[in-house]
């Protein structure tokens, strides 16, 4: 299993410094958007797009790209700091986000969004089709694989469950899915609200292979990745240990940044402590 070097964590964890930059920027400037969930999300997308998947930015309809959905859709705004920061499309765009008649709405839409495999918003949908995803791929033999990012909030999806129950009786070993797993949701602990815990415990039951992983350390994931790879006639779920609105102190494990954006003073304030970060 290779491990990443010293210089690829660095890099990486560049990549997810600029997308928080980004996600905050774009946030403040729409005055809309789910702020707290799409910071905990950053090192994993970083991590994807940066160094795990097979994309390509001039070709976004290749037919041997690796596939992602978010599921979380709410969590758009970093996957389309993601996919400018790759070249999907100018990073000019951000700055409209949730503008009438402009690309990037408040959830992901395949239809006009360059680099975007699924249109999601409805919780629990994005997961069947990352399911439909790899099944499509198994039955024609390719080797791309399907990553799918969930909320632990949208695990309480019955939706969720029978696609769980669908991947583990077609044995879609080309799938990982991971899991925010920050404990908070727009209403409060997912605990409180109606908890899916065990977490780990119930896609086991279901089936899957679990790991677990601290969801803001790039090597655990990228291992997390590599050991899915491995594992045959089943798939995989990978139970990442999130903090939401990581990288900004005031904003971490605070249910009421869920989807609150910040004033232009805080976002500044906010920015400084990101970029200052080690």
């Amino acid at each position: 299993m290779a491990k990443l070097t010293a210089e690829e964590i660095r890099f990486i964890r560049e990549k997810a410094k600029q997308l928080r930059v980004d996600i905050l920027k774009m946030i403040t400037k729409a005055s809309s958007g789910h702020t707290g969930g799409s910071l905990s999300i950053a090192d994993i997308m970083a991590l994807l797009y940066f160094r795990e998947m097979n994309v390509d930015p001039a070709d976004p309809h290749k037919v041997d790209r690796d596939r992602l959905v978010l599921s979380k859709g709410h969590g758009a705004p970093c996957l389309y700091a993601a996919l400018a920061e790759k070249g999907f499309f100018p990073k000019e765009w951000l700055d409209h986000l949730r503008q009438e008649g402009a690309v990037l709405q408040g959830h992901p839409d395949m239809k006009h969004t360059p680099g975007v495999d699924m249109t999601t918003g409805s919780l629990g949908q994005g997961f069947s089709a990352a399911c439909g995803m790899a099944l499509a791929g198994k039955l024609n033999h390719a080797s791309w694989r399907v990553y799918a990012i969930l909320g632990d909030g949208e695990l309480e999806e019955g939706q969720i469950w029978e696609a769980a129950m669908f991947a583990h009786h077609y044995q879609l070993e080309n799938l990982t899915a991971f899991v925010d797993n920050n404990g908070l949701q727009i209403d409060g602990k997912i605990t409180d609200v109606l908890s899916p815990e065990p977490i780990d415990e119930k896609f086991a039951a279901f089936g899957w292979h679990v790991i677990h992983a601290d969801g803001h350390d790039v090597s655990a994931l990228h291992d997390a990745i590599e050991e899915a790879k491995t594992v045959k006639g089943q798939p995989t779920v990978v139970v990442m240990k999130t903090v939401k609105g990581k990288g900004v102190p005031e904003v971490e494990g605070q249910v009421g940044w869920h989807g609150k954006a910040p004033t232009e003073e805080q976002c500044e304030h906010f920015l400084k402590e990101v970029e200052e970060a080690e």
